[in-house]
């Protein structure tokens, strides 16, 4: 087992990334804290995995508050007695998302307070933790909109996560001789239902398709699988690294830079 002995909080997991990574680090043998704000969804998935034979407790945390993300982690330790894996997974992206024209103020700050504030809140609280375990894994969702402009406008969720990467890069630097590594996992365009209550038709589904050289979606368990990795041991020396699982359209669409002249 992968994660024998560990402690994992995931944020957001109770659906979507956040279910499949808390049922994959579950069958590798982590005792799994689900955070979220969907009470419902997240108490039957801890009931589901102790039913399979694993260890998870549910806790309710809106990752924009500090209180709530200071909670999360103290209900870790007080489950299973450290931390040893954060995973700052929560997200949203709401359908009013646009350019810088037609984007509300309202939608900017909702957007930027869960999925850039809350990975700073989670790390800011997490940390200490990881702290007191040792060292550990910090995974930070990101996005391939981090690296490239996306297809359809949606400068506020681009710009969150742009900023999650560049806050990943940092701590990774600040952590790097306590034994704790931070890295960037960044997905490509998911067949979740975050991404499909905004790509609500056809047509707006085909023109992210196109730009997929694999032509399909992603799932949400081959991103859970990419977190695997980069909680386990097996990728002890990766930190500050952006993670990227999109299906080619990075590769497809960001130019490389170009080499630089040597001097005579």
């Amino acid at each position: 087992m992968r994660l024998k002995n560990k402690v994992a909080l995931i944020t957001g997991g109770a659906g979507g990334i956040g279910r499949e990574t808390a049922l994959l680090f579950a069958r590798e043998g982590a005792r799994v804290v689900i955070a979220d704000v969907e009470d419902r969804g997240g108490k039957r998935l801890a009931g589901r995995i102790k039913r399979g034979g694993g260890e998870a407790v549910y806790c309710r945390a809106d990752v924009s508050r500090d209180g709530d993300c200071a909670g999360m982690v103290e209900a870790a330790e007080a489950a299973f007695g450290a931390l040893h894996v954060l995973f700052n997974n929560a997200g949203v992206m709401l359908a009013d998302d646009g350019g810088a024209v037609d984007t509300s103020e309202a939608v900017w700050d909702a957007t930027l307070a869960v999925n850039l504030k809350g990975v700073f809140l989670g790390c800011k609280h997490g940390i200490p933790a990881l702290r007191r375990a040792g060292g550990g894994a910090v995974i930070n969702t990101a996005s391939f909109v981090a690296l490239m402009g996306a297809a359809t406008p949606q400068l506020a969720y681009t710009a969150s996560k742009g900023g999650v990467v560049a806050l990943t890069r940092e701590l990774a630097v600040i952590h790097a001789r306590e034994n704790i590594r931070v890295n960037a996992l960044c997905p490509g365009p998911l067949r979740t239902e975050l991404l499909m209550k905004v790509l609500n038709t056809s047509r707006k589904r085909q023109r992210r398709l196109v730009h997929i050289p694999m032509g399909r979606f992603g799932e949400a368990r081959e991103i859970a699988r990419a977190a695997l990795y980069l909680a386990s041991d097996e990728s002890s020396f990766v930190t500050g690294a952006e993670f990227v699982v999109d299906g080619g359209i990075t590769a497809a669409y960001v130019t490389p830079e170009p080499a630089r002249p040597r001097k005579a």
